[in-house]
């Protein structure tokens, strides 16, 4: 089994005796999607900040994330190599994390940056190879007429498309999603999961998404990683959440958190979006 990941002991305090993460021990195998579910404050961008190496867990022994089976951190310790790791991961940010000022086309080439040569990387010179990259990877989210704009000039829904385009371009072999449809309308936050599905299906890449919506994390990802206070509470199939887990959860009537956030029951092929099942019938608990 190649695993795309590896945690083990995870433990980080913001606060003293008020833990944001707690013992996590976690695998994802290669090519997995996977969903982090829980009610805000619950951990889930601490997790994914940590797995990118933007964050050092406490320091203690035993701790220790991989990605690849290249060491991102240890001891709460981040690794000395840790920019040639994040050149394989790609972070989606909720807020997109582009340069409104810049042409949609020079913010996906940002991800090419890992790869050039200082002397170029400086004035932004990308050759004839990378621009044809960077436009095959809009293509790819379906913005590609949308290039030379200013990204400020972008919706919501396609500047987060951009966002992923430039994890395409970076060539990601990790995607890590934080949150990407929370300020999205419900046909942009379809357009982005079928995205995200979609890369996972065809490139083989692991996507980790961390979603409030809980029927958008049934519909597209096999596998479902619950977090409550810092802790994980479930981690497995996504039809074998029980309504009595949602409820403690989230603390809300599970109806209300399954109520359809993405336009479309069922999304199509013919719509240029993956064929993804409905969610399914939450389990029943024993």
């Amino acid at each position: 089994m190649k695993l795309a990941l590896r945690i083990e002991h995870l433990n980080k305090h913001f606060i003293a005796n008020k833990p944001a993460l707690s013992q996590i021990n976690l695998t994802v195998r290669h090519g997995e999607m996977v969903a982090l579910i829980g009610a805000s404050g619950s951990g889930k961008s601490t997790l994914l900040r940590h797995i990118a190496g933007l964050v050092a867990a406490d320091v203690n022994a035993g701790s220790m994330i991989e990605i690849h089976g290249d060491c991102v951190q240890r001891n709460g310790k981040v690794d000395r190599n840790i920019r040639k790791i994040r050149a394989r991961v790609g972070f989606v940010f909720q807020q997109f994390n582009l340069v409104d000022r810049l042409s949609v086309m020079i913010n996906v080439l940002a991800g090419r940056l890992h790869s050039m040569p200082w002397w170029r990387s400086i004035p932004g010179m990308f050759n004839a190879q990378e621009r044809s990259m960077a436009l095959d990877a809009l293509a790819r989210v379906g913005i590609a007429d949308c290039h030379a704009q200013r990204a400020s000039t972008l919706s919501g829904g396609q500047q987060q498309r951009a966002a992923i385009a430039r994890t395409l371009v970076q060539g990601a072999r990790i995607v890590l999603a934080d949150e990407p449809i929370a300020s999205l309308d419900p046909e942009s936050s379809r357009k982005v999961m079928d995205i995200l599905a979609k890369i996972n299906r065809e490139d083989g890449s692991t996507v980790i998404v961390s979603l409030h919506q809980v029927d958008v994390a049934i519909k597209y990802c096999k596998r479902v990683v619950a977090l409550n206070q810092g802790k994980i509470v479930f981690d497995g199939p996504a039809s074998s959440l029980t309504p009595e887990l949602l409820g403690k959860l989230y603390g809300v009537q599970v109806d209300e958190l399954l109520a359809p956030h993405i336009a479309g029951a069922t999304t199509t092929a013919s719509h240029g979006s993956a064929n993804i099942a409905p969610p399914p019938r939450l389990a029943q608990a024993a």
